[in-house]
């Protein structure tokens, strides 16, 4: 049942057939039947990017001499962070009893539902009184959102509904503009709730004008849509570039994640050449052409690759097809990457496919989770460090310090020369940070899943929860059979019963042993060494 789902194990970068350079040029899709998705995002067009050539002297050429011609345009299109929508949740991992405190490009918020209204709200994440943080609050019986500091509760518009300090016979002081909360824009869509970032009330009804990036294949029923989220310890566009990267899988994914072996294997994991570029390059995004199939990113948080796949009968996998696959069958992966603040990220993934749909629907969501934060641990090291590494040199300086003279780097250099063309190299974050990256945390706390993941997933808390429970319950188990054996007087229980407790005992301790480090391994911590690997 596990093998039949890619989401867990099988590779999204699933590598075809070495096309040679005369080849090049033609269009590497005309074999596959592929539906390319639409979105509803206008945006101005702009010239073809080129794709990086595998020859020294023609590297030169495509990646070089661009830069300046970067740089120098800086300025003339600036993207603006704060008008676009961001996904804050999915709506499958937010309690509607309690508030939810998140992070969005440095904006403290609440999420909460207000049952009133019956819909998600995002707020500011302080009180107007003392500014203590909402997020700690709770939901009153009425369905206000309550600060359990001094306990002023407020409606779904922001306005305070009660100061219990203010005196009944005195002055409405709880009617006082300053008594309100900021209210920023949401909306539910895709099942997951998405925030404008500004909360001026001239964008109050901006979903009238512009809406989320739409993603047709997530409204479509005959989909599984399974989604997990993650906080991940280093920035935005190192999360970005390296989901674009399919040339590191066969390496830092090694034995976790299948890729196809190549026709020639130069080396243990399989590594090859790739034809990748990236076309219409503008400031909302750009498409991506690969392999096996196509992407889109959609600026600021979407990343989606996509391509129509045959299933391994024998034994469950998904594999690119090298001729025209059935139309009916279709694979996407979504990413969506959320900046929170310097040096930290936000995931959320969800992996829609048309077949073996029913493999979700009878496995719980925290089985495909282990596999998943499996992957996400095995290269979190490598970028936290890389990212400080290119924050040294400064991020608009990226593309003259690092060598990428392959095919394979193509997609992570037009993330990278769209971020400096239109971004300036930086995130804006309207001077709430310097810029520079928190301190690196012990091994252990970096690659802590617990806090970044199991606590804001409700299937695996549910899980961990559970899990706890049955290992306290096999160790009284134990307790309970060995101190009934030993109380026990001679004649009254024969040796068998004896030693059948005894033997329960020991394999119930055993058991929750066994419980407790499988718990800590894949709640908690687990360590990746590629030496060993």
């Amino acid at each position: 049942v596990l093998k039949a789902s890619p989401t867990i194990v099988y590779s999204p970068y699933i590598p075809t057939t070495t096309r040679n350079k005369t080849q090049f040029s033609k269009p590497i899709f005309h074999n596959l039947n592929l539906q390319l998705p639409c979105f509803t995002r206008n945006g101005s067009k702009s010239r073809l990017f080129t794709t990086l050539s595998s020859s020294p002297i023609s590297t030169t050429e495509s990646i070089e001499p661009p830069m300046p011609e970067v740089e120098a345009e800086v300025g003339k299109e600036r993207f603006d962070w704060y008008s676009q929508w961001y996904p804050v949740m999915p709506v499958c991992d937010l309690d509607k009893r309690v508030p939810h405190g998140k992070k969005v490009l440095g904006l403290d918020l609440v999420v909460w539902w207000d049952k009133n209204e019956n819909e998600w709200k995002v707020f500011d994440d302080t009180c107007p009184h003392r500014l203590a943080p909402l997020s700690e609050g709770r939901i009153d019986q009425w369905g206000r959102l309550q600060c359990v500091y001094h306990g002023w509760c407020f409606g779904g518009n922001g306005d305070c509904k009660i100061i219990p300090q203010a005196p009944v016979d005195g002055p409405p002081v709880h009617t006082f503009k300053k008594a309100c909360v900021a209210v920023y824009p949401s909306v539910v869509q895709h099942d997951i709730v998405w925030v404008w970032p500004n909360a001026d009330p001239q964008y109050k009804d901006i979903i009238t004008k512009k809406k989320p990036p739409y993603i047709p294949v997530l409204d479509d029923p005959s989909f599984s849509k399974l989604m997990g989220n993650r906080d991940i310890p280093y920035g935005y566009e190192v999360l970005v570039e390296n989901l674009m990267d399919p040339a590191h899988v066969p390496y830092a994914h090694y034995g976790i994640m299948r890729t196809r072996t190549p026709t020639v294997k130069v080396d243990r994991e399989g590594g090859r050449p790739l034809d990748m570029k990236v076309k219409k390059l503008d400031i909302n995004g750009f498409l991506g052409k690969q392999d096996w199939g196509s992407s889109n990113f959609i600026a600021p948080c979407i990343f989606h690759a996509f391509a129509d796949v045959e299933v391994d009968q024998e034994n469950g996998s998904a594999t690119s097809s090298e001729i025209a696959p059935p139309p009916n069958r279709r694979l996407s992966l979504i990413f969506m990457c959320v900046p929170v603040s310097p040096g930290n990220s936000r995931l959320i993934w969800t992996f829609p496919r048309n077949f073996g749909v029913w493999i979700d629907k009878i496995v719980p969501r925290w089985i495909f989770h282990i596999g998943q934060n499996l992957i996400l641990d095995s290269d979190l090291y490598l970028l936290h460090v890389e990212e400080r590494k290119i924050m040294e040199i400064g991020a608009t300086n990226w593309q003259k310090a690092c060598f990428v003279p392959t095919k394979s780097d193509a997609l992570v250099v037009g993330f990278r020369r769209w971020f400096n063309k239109y971004a300036g190299g930086e995130i804006n974050w309207k001077g709430k940070y310097s810029g520079a990256l928190p301190p690196s945390p012990p091994r252990e706390q970096l690659m802590d899943r617990y806090w970044s993941h199991v606590v804001n997933c409700k299937s695996c808390n549910t899980a961990h929860k559970g899990l706890k429970a049955l290992e306290v319950i096999l160790q009284i188990m134990s307790v309970v059979l060995i101190g009934i054996v030993a109380v026990t007087k001679q004649n009254m229980i024969s040796m068998v019963v004896k030693t059948t407790m005894a033997s329960m005992a020991i394999i119930c301790f055993a058991a929750s042993k066994w419980l407790a480090h499988f718990i800590y391994k894949n709640f908690h911590y687990h360590d990746y060494n590629h030496a060993f690997v």
